[in-house]
């Protein structure tokens, strides 16, 4: 080859060979950024703020199924854990808006978390975001549903457990008035028909209690609540009940344990344990209370050393106005809300409660909730 082509030639080859490892560097830099995308998934500008912000239940997903961005009350509602959907019903809900490429809606019900059986009633929007992720909002009527049934199941119970003490109330007040000019007979006529009042203000005002709690929501206005804190303010509340029946009370070790819900509704469930353990236990016995955690469930167990309660009973004993022995639980005041009570709590807080018992070696009543999620995802207002 002539000298004279050689330097051109070599200049040309030269920026081929510098063009195409540029373009190489490019193209792998360009790779390397889709890759880190992939690993390290980014929702739109201004969804995230979005999303944070909503009332109501609002989830973004990435392409893997991965949880990217859960609104306070998709947390709260348990639907969300470990950045996973819970539910396999919405994975295939998203799963089917992924590949259809399609909006779609559907009215679902789902179970609150994986302790209780209350079902949460969503009618739930689902749709693509951008080209990866997947958008799902939820509406939560599970209100209406629950008002539906407190009108029904509050109609059926009034009329049927205020006749008693309303009739009986009459009767003692036609005696009174024959009864005018004997003054002993007034006077137990007067107690009785005291006593009668009573018995009817706390039936009326534990149906009003009942019909609040399947009406409202407990994580409408969630905040922290310790449960070592609860547990001493019922032996508190409890112990001059416990000490006139020489009964002991005793704690168990301190969890540090959290829960997210309402601290009225959570106490008056466990102090409806109690209040019960002490009442049919013996003199001179114990009542336990004691709190564990394991795996994220919380369970607050009350136990005393009582009659127990009949194997054919137990299945029943949270029924509304179920009693075990109906006379023995009208001489000691009972309405047989107690327990109805107690277990609409626990639901309403995504969990449940479970009774032990056995004739003669007394019951162990135990709460089971779901520990709360990390502060950062309470909604603000929330205390430990």
């Amino acid at each position: 080859m002539d000298a004279a082509w050689l330097v051109p030639a070599a200049l040309g080859f030269g920026v081929v060979i510098g063009v195409g490892a540029t373009t190489l560097l490019v193209l792998a830099a360009r790779r390397g950024d889709r890759a880190r995308e992939v690993l390290t998934p980014r929702v739109p500008d201004g969804v995230d703020a979005l999303i944070e912000s909503l009332d109501s239940v609002g989830i973004v997903v990435d392409p893997s199924n991965n949880v990217v961005s859960a609104s306070p009350r998709a947390l709260a509602t348990n639907l969300v854990f470990n950045d996973h959907l819970v539910h396999p019903e919405l994975l295939d809900i998203v799963d089917k808006v992924r590949r259809d490429g399609l909006p779609a809606s559907d009215e679902l019900h789902l179970t609150r978390s994986r302790l209780g059986e209350q079902s949460l009633h969503l009618i739930v929007r689902v749709s693509r975001l951008g080209a990866r992720y997947v958008l799902l909002l939820g509406d939560d009527r599970t209100e209406a549903h629950r008002l539906e049934e407190v009108r029904r199941d509050f109609l059926a119970n009034v009329s049927h457990e205020l006749k008693t003490p309303i009739g009986a109330v009459g009767l003692l007040a036609e005696a009174l008035e024959s009864a005018a000019d004997e003054p002993d007979a007034v006077r137990r006529f007067a107690a009785r028909l005291s006593a009668e009042a009573e018995r009817l203000a706390k039936i009326t005002s534990e149906i009003i209690q009942l019909s609040r709690l399947q009406s409202g929501d407990a994580l409408e206005k969630a905040e922290l609540v310790d449960v070592d804190h609860l547990v001493r303010q019922s032996i508190d509340h409890h112990r001059v009940a416990a000490e006139a029946k020489d009964i002991e009370l005793v704690a168990g070790k301190r969890r540090h344990a959290l829960v997210l819900g309402d601290s009225a509704m959570l106490s008056t469930a466990l102090n409806n344990l109690v209040a019960n353990a002490i009442q049919y236990s013996p003199e001179h016995s114990r009542v336990g209370i004691g709190v564990t955690l394991t795996d994220g469930v919380i369970e607050i167990a009350v136990t005393d050393q009582g009659v127990g309660i009949p194997a054919a009973d137990r299945d029943r004993v949270f029924e509304r106005f179920y009693r075990v022995d109906a006379a023995r639980a009208r001489n000691t005041g009972g309405t047989g809300l107690g327990l109805s009570i107690v277990k609409h709590v626990a639901q309403n807080h995504g969990g449940d409660v479970r009774l032990w018992s056995q004739p003669g070696n007394g019951s162990t009543f135990t709460i089971r909730l779901p520990e709360a999620v990390e502060a950062s995802a309470v909604p603000t207002g929330a205390t430990g």
